[in-house]
């Protein structure tokens, strides 16, 4: 006979998703309020491992599938603003606590960047504009200079 409250399928649904993003036994209890040993019997009978070492992908830049179009501003801040909710939470392991230090570093290198770009864009605009003044000039010279 079961001990203690019973699991809402919230609280399955919830358990399922942290054991599949990998997260050490203890972080998952202290997020669903349940002990270790709870934990581990509610998996075993979902048929999930937890406590297991996730083997985490790793890539290199080469691996990296390149955006078509750039991210806008508003959707690299909306990635910042998930990343600092995230850290807000209790109970955050080592590894997360890293990746979130690293999702808030590559956000500012982003904008940073991004910046940049805009910069030289308009730096190109003015010289294209520039160039066909000069071409202009150009022809104009060569159509009044004597024959």
């Amino acid at each position: 006979m079961p001990k203690g409250k019973p699991w809402t399928r919230e609280q399955e649904a919830k358990l399922k998703r942290l054991v599949k993003s990998g997260l050490e036994l203890k972080v998952i209890a202290a997020q669903l309020g349940k002990s270790e040993g709870a934990i581990r019997a509610k998996a075993r009978n979902l048929g999930l491992e937890v406590g297991k070492n996730v083997r985490r992908q790793f890539s290199t830049s080469s691996e990296i599938a390149l955006p078509k179009e750039l991210p806008s501003v508003e959707e690299a801040l909306k990635i910042l603003a998930g990343a600092l909710n995230a850290a807000s939470k209790p109970c955050l392991d080592k590894v997360e606590v890293q990746r979130l230090q690293v999702v808030a570093t590559l956000a500012r290198t982003y904008k940073q960047l991004l910046s940049d770009y805009v910069g030289y864009r308009e730096i190109e605009a003015k010289l294209v504009k520039l160039e066909e003044k000069y071409a202009q000039l150009t022809e104009k010279a060569e159509g009044n200079a004597p024959k």
